[in-house]
């Protein structure tokens, strides 16, 4: 069994929710094609249906939704919520009362005035903690008349704990890497990881290589831990202060050149450590869109000739140590989030809490429009936050928390 794994992106598995058989499939076993970067309307269709299915069948299993047994007290069942499909409010001809609906938030921009038919705009001071944005999905509740929804509140659907995920799915490896099953599951890796309690992961961000100054302070670094190597050292970008340009691939080149030189001078870190190398959002790559691959091998050959333990990964990436599972996420997503809310919250300084609630509530890493967030469609999956890792890095511009 490997200890450590590196899982890009695009080597991700993916599973699709079989809404009949409750139950998650992978794509082998369903009539989708293979993903590709092309990807046709059908992908895009699909990357909305997925999300929206991983929400309905978590928020179906949370307690306050589940159907009350016929044996149970009265009171009890007062406090279950019943949650409604669309479809099902436009069969009604009668008023429906404490609907509970889960919805993606949009704007029809061709039929504008179809957005005054919800019942004025009180529920704008109505929303439960969170960072609401266009393509989130929300469950509102209200009630249901005349063919429209008048809505009360607004909320996020509930998260649901890894445990709780894997006790209904049993072992699927939703996460990546070589092993056929879950490593939650492995005896032998947890009882490995118990023994080396002093494994230690660093994560650096920004990590400007064309600057003096940065450099030096990783010589100091280095210095510091090299009488503990840690097991990995990651670095995220950008990896260039200037934004990119014609001369920054040989600039970048050079700069790694000089990281590795410095690897080298301790020699304890050089043999044991490992080098994860995530891109920034302006390091040398095709545009914007996520997943972003590595950057080039012309890049990076020789660094890899002086560090053999380095690698250039995806953005997002995965990392498998023994049996925990970690996501790293490069993208100043907390700055893109606030300013595409529909309602920014009251306290700046509940911020951190707003957006850790939103990512874990909606299961993905950039749950924002597709012209804000571009995503490859057909590798949408790769960005999912399901089941909920053990650690989560958002290496982002904000202020650490």
């Amino acid at each position: 069994e490997n200890v450590f794994n590196i899982i890009g992106a695009f080597d991700i598995p993916r599973y699709i929710y079989n809404s009949e058989r409750k139950k998650f499939l992978p794509l082998s076993m369903t009539d989708l094609p293979g993903p590709s970067l092309f990807g046709t309307a059908r992908d895009k269709a699909e990357l909305f249906r997925e999300r929206y299915s991983i929400l309905q069948q978590r928020t179906h299993r949370h307690e306050l939704f589940t159907p009350a047994p016929v044996v149970a007290h009265p009171d009890d069942s007062k406090s279950k919520f019943q949650l409604k499909t669309v479809e099902t409010l436009l069969g009604n001809t009668a008023k429906v009362g404490e609907v509970i609906v889960l919805g993606m938030i949009t704007q029809l921009k061709e039929v504008s005035s179809f957005l005054l038919k919800i019942h004025s705009l009180t529920f704008l001071h109505q929303f439960h903690s969170g960072l609401y944005t266009e393509s989130c999905f929300v469950l509102a509740e209200g009630w249901y008349e005349d063919e429209v929804f008048h809505v009360n509140a607004f909320g996020f659907p509930p998260t649901e704990p890894s445990a709780t995920t894997r006790a209904f799915y049993g072992n699927i490896n939703f996460f990546g890497g070589p092993s056929s099953s879950s490593v939650k599951a492995s005896a032998k890796l947890k009882q490995l990881e118990e023994e080396n309690e002093d494994a230690m992961f660093v994560f650096v961000s920004d990590v400007w290589l064309d600057q003096a100054e940065v450099l030096e302070k990783l010589r100091m670094m280095f210095s510091g831990y090299s009488s503990a190597p840690p097991t990995c050292f990651l670095f995220c970008g950008n990896f260039s202060s200037a934004p990119y340009g014609r001369n920054q691939i040989q600039s970048l080149k050079d700069s790694l050149k000089a990281l590795a030189n410095i690897i080298c001078e301790h020699p304890s870190i050089h043999k044991s450590s490992r080098f994860v190398f995530v891109p920034g959002p302006e390091d040398p790559g095709p545009g914007s869109i996520l997943p972003r691959p590595p950057l080039a091998e012309n890049i990076t050959q020789e660094f890899r000739q002086l560090v053999p333990f380095s690698v250039f990964t995806t953005n997002p990436c995965r990392i498998q140590y023994c049996t925990q599972e970690i996501i790293i996420f490069r993208e100043d997503l907390v700055n893109k989030m606030c300013r595409n809310c529909v309602r920014f919250p009251s306290s700046n300084m509940d911020i951190p809490n707003h957006f850790v609630k939103t990512i874990l509530s909606q299961g993905h890493l950039s749950p924002l429009p597709l012209y804000v967030s571009p995503v490859f469609w057909a590798y949408d999956y790769s960005l999912r936050v399901y089941p909920v890792p053990d650690l989560l890095v958002t290496a982002d511009k904000h202020d650490p928390f």
